[in-house]
This record gives structure tokens, C-alpha cells and sequence, in this order.
């Protein structure tokens, strides 16, 4: 019987780490050897436990998941790398980055299947590293290794310094960080990962928007996808507040497309909305008081 792959889940949030957990023992021939919540325990357990491979988070308080890689190799210079699968809440943009130095990514929420074809390449990474002798996903060794390098400058230093920079100038475009966050609103424009595409979609076009189980849905009357946004919070950020309004915890919508309000139980309202589905959003009984005052109810 094959030795399990020992592995180790970096992840800012508890749930994301319960899930791939829960989908790594399902699909077996896994031994996590331990979970971390920030890049700070991703550097220590990595020195501490060498694993097989680690799954990474990209985006969390402190170093991310980039971050975390070039700290390891700033404290020990001749430590092979692990295996590395980043967990991201990008799509396809960031395939090119993370090609440079990780065997695969990992679309969160999480899929099992989509897990399975990621263990796979890791196990002919690590079988392959053994019989070659290399050092892994990131590292080098020997005169081989050496022959690789350009400017004398490390195999796995290159290739960190090659995918930061590409996903820098890819969140820069796309994610809705720093500068690029204040860019998109004030050009009216959300991304929407949809059809396996990022779309660029114009905020008067988005009818509601809304969170269920940590994936924010984005839809329009002519389609739905989701943001790469963490939070409801977040989005908002990008949003125009004259125009979109929080009318629930779960919900944001468009004040432009509510095309019905709809009296509910015990002096409560849903909304319909002008989308294909003519979705029925709950109205928070805190919010109640501002909807009678919007449609003079």
C-alpha cells in the first residue's frame, strides 16, 4: 500500500480548513499533520513538519500565502519547498501565476472531485521528485538544478519573484485591492466570475447580490456568476450606496430593479426583482422602517 501523502491546510477561515479537510480524508491516502490560521503558523509548521505538500491560502492577515514561500526560503536556504496547492477565491486569471511555482489550485468553495485531480498531481510531482532526486516544487539541487538557474539566482527564488509579480499585476486589474478596489467603483464596474470568465460588469446592471455558505452570487438579468469578494462587506466597498442597499444580512440589491414589494407575514416585506427569476428577497425586520419610507408605504 502507498505511504499517504502528509499534508498540511493553511487557511485564515476555520470552515475552509473543516471543508478540504473533510474532502481530504474522504478521498484518502491523506495525513494532515496539522491545520494553521495565518501565514505566521504556515512558516512554523512548514519548517516543523516538511511535508508532501501544503494547501495554501492566498489571501490572509499578515503574509499570504506568496508571503509564506519566500519567508521559508529567507530562513533556510537549502530546505526544499513542499509541494504547494493554493486556495484561492480567483478564477482563471491567476492560472499563469500560480503555474509558475504550485502544482495546482484549488477554487474555493471546494469541490471533491476537483480535490481528487489535485492529489493526483501532487502524488506524480512527489514520485517524480523522488525518482529524479529533485527537491520538490519550488527547490533545486546539484549541479543539475544549478544548470537551470539564470543569474545565479535560485530556481525557487525565481519563480516565487516571477508569480508574485504576476499576480500583483493581476490583482491589480482584477481583484478589487488597494488602489484597483477604489478603480473599479469608480468606473461603475464589478468583476463577476462567470462561464469560466471574469466579466467586468456594469454596477447598474447587477440586480442583487447575495452570500450563501461563503460564495457571494452576482446577478444580472442576463446572468449570474460568482464576485471575488470575501464578504458582503467588501463589495458594498465597490458599490454605489446611493444605488445599492443592504436589505438584509444575506442580501444587497439594486434599488433600480426591485420591480414588486410583496406585504409578508407579521408586517414584514420581500422584494421581487426584475431578474429572469423574479428572485423574492427578504426584507431584515431593522430595514422595514427605511423601505416605508422609501416607497411611502
Amino acid at each position: 500500500m502507498a505511504i499517504p501523502l502528509t499534508a498540511l491546510i493553511i487557511d485564515d477561515e476555520a470552515l475552509a480548513r473543516q471543508e478540504l479537510q473533510y474532502l481530504l480524508d474522504a478521498a484518502g491516502g491523506v495525513s494532515v499533520l496539522a491545520q494553521g490560521s495565518n501565514g505566521i503558523e504556515a512558516v512554523d509548521l512548514i519548517r516543523t513538519h516538511k511535508p508532501d505538500v501544503v494547501f495554501l491560502d492566498v489571501r490572509m492577515p499578515g503574509l499570504d500565502g506568496f508571503a509564506v514561500l519566500k519567508k521559508v526560503l529567507a530562513l533556510d536556504r537549502k530546505m526544499k519547498l513542499p509541494q504547494v496547492v493554493f486556495a484561492t477565491a480567483f478564477d482563471q486569471y491567476a492560472v499563469k501565476a500560480f503555474e509558475v511555482n504550485a502544482v495546482d489550485y484549488l477554487l474555493k468553495p471546494f469541490d471533491g472531485k476537483r480535490v481528487q485531480r489535485t492529489l493526483e498531481k501532487v502524488r506524480e510531482r512527489v514520485n517524480g521528485a523522488t525518482e529524479s532526486g529533485d527537491m520538490g516544487a519550488g527547490g533545486s539541487t546539484g549541479e543539475a538544478a544549478a544548470a537551470r538557474v539564470s543569474d545565479g539566482v535560485s530556481g525557487a527564488e525565481a519563480k516565487l519573484d516571477a508569480l508574485l509579480r504576476m499576480v500583483e499585476e493581476q490583482a491589480a486589474m482584477v481583484s478589487g485591492g488597494m488602489a484597483a478596489a477604489g478603480g473599479l467603483a469608480r468606473s461603475g464596474k464589478v468583476v463577476v466570475r462567470a462561464q469560466n470568465r471574469l466579466l467586468l460588469v456594469d454596477q447598474r446592471d447587477v440586480c442583487f447580490s447575495t452570500i450563501e455558505e461563503g460564495r457571494i452570487s452576482v446577478v444580472t438579468k442576463t446572468l449570474e456568476g460568482d464576485s471575488n469578494c470575501r464578504t458582503l462587506e467588501e463589495l458594498m466597498d465597490q458599490l454605489d450606496p446611493e444605488q445599492f442597499w443592504r436589505v438584509h444580512r444575506s442580501f444587497v440589491v439594486n434599488m433600480q430593479h426591485i420591480r414588486e414589494v410583496v406585504p409578508w407575514f407579521k408586517s414584514t416585506y420581500q422584494l421581487r426583482m426584475d431578474d429572469r427569476k423574479q428572485t423574492e428577497i427578504p426584507v431584515s425586520r431593522s430595514q422595514t422602517k427605511r423601505l416605508r419610507e422609501l416607497f411611502n408605504l
